[in-house]
């Protein structure tokens, strides 16, 4: 019998504002949300536009490409689950749609990253019902 990989990391803490998020991801889908009152697309989930304030939120599918726009790599780390991915990459992603969301950077070596290397989503399932979004590189 194959060993069962524990997720040893801490896990996100779903909320009413966040659950669509997370949901979305569990489905290997990106979503972020955006504004019915200004258009204004962002991330992270929160109840209101940062914009304009407006509660009137709207969940929409993006594209899960984007580029690299700043990141360190990260050779010392002694929390659980974290030591044995040593070295990883810390990343901010400007997704197309504009926003910019803090991830890892997988699939390659932490020397080929580069600021405006294109990228795309990708999932890593933690649990049945959680998967989280990492970022590789793209693969057109």
């Amino acid at each position: 019998m194959a060993e069962e990989k524990k997720y040893k990391k801490p896990l996100p803490r779903i909320d009413e504002e966040n659950k669509p998020f997370w949901e979305a991801c569990a489905r290997h889908e990106l979503y972020l949300q955006k504004c019915r009152s200004c258009g204004k697309t962002f991330y992270y989930a929160r109840g209101f536009c940062p914009e304009d304030l407006s509660p009137d939120l709207d969940w929409v599918k993006c594209s899960g490409k984007g580029t690299v726009y700043t990141f360190t790599v990260t050779r010392q780390n002694q929390s659980a689950g974290f030591r044995d991915n040593l070295p990883y990459v810390m990343a901010y992603v400007e997704l197309e749609e504009g926003v910019r969301m803090l991830t890892n950077i997988v699939g390659c070596k932490p020397e080929e990253v580069k600021i405006g290397m294109p990228v795309e989503v990708t999932f890593e399932d933690a649990t049945p019902e959680i998967s989280i979004p990492l970022f590789q590189p793209a693969t057109k």
